[in-house]
């Protein structure tokens, strides 16, 4: 259901999350993801332009968290690679359904809306609270 752009994005904040305030190199972090480094940065220009991390070039520079973990929720994260695509038309194209959706796409957008809602609902603290009660996902190492 979701890219494995949003996938990497959720894996990399997450990580983030975990050393805030520190900051972690594109390589730091993408070993530490098991996210191909290149591919990791361009994800993290986005969410950099969406105000999810910072950045910071030169000698002790690297990616933080740009706010506190209780103010990203999970659909900051989505909404900055790979925003929740809702269906607002006929995805088919039928005049016959005007503005009114199908009872399928209908019920499809209604699904896609509570997802979206539990996003919205669900901080970065919210899951690193959650993380001492169970263990995260141990990412691969990447090979070189």
């Amino acid at each position: 259901m979701f890219s494995q752009t949003a996938e990497y994005a959720l894996r990399a904040i997450s990580v983030l999350a975990e050393r805030a305030p520190e900051t972690m190199t594109t390589e730091q972090l993408a070993g530490a993801t098991a996210v191909p480094a290149a591919y990791l940065s361009k994800v993290l220009q986005s969410l950099r332009k969406s105000g999810v991390v910072r950045s910071q070039r030169g000698i002790g520079g690297g990616v933080a968290l740009a706010r506190e973990t209780d103010q990203i929720t999970i659909l900051d994260i989505i909404d900055a690679v790979d925003p929740i695509r809702r269906i607002t038309q006929c995805p088919v194209g039928l005049a016959a359904h005007g503005v009114q959706l199908c009872p399928l796409h209908s019920r499809l957008d209604s699904a896609l809306a509570m997802v979206e809602d539990v996003f919205r609902q669900t901080t970065l603290a919210e899951l690193l609270e959650d993380r001492a009660e169970r263990k995260a996902c141990p990412f691969p190492q990447v090979r070189a």
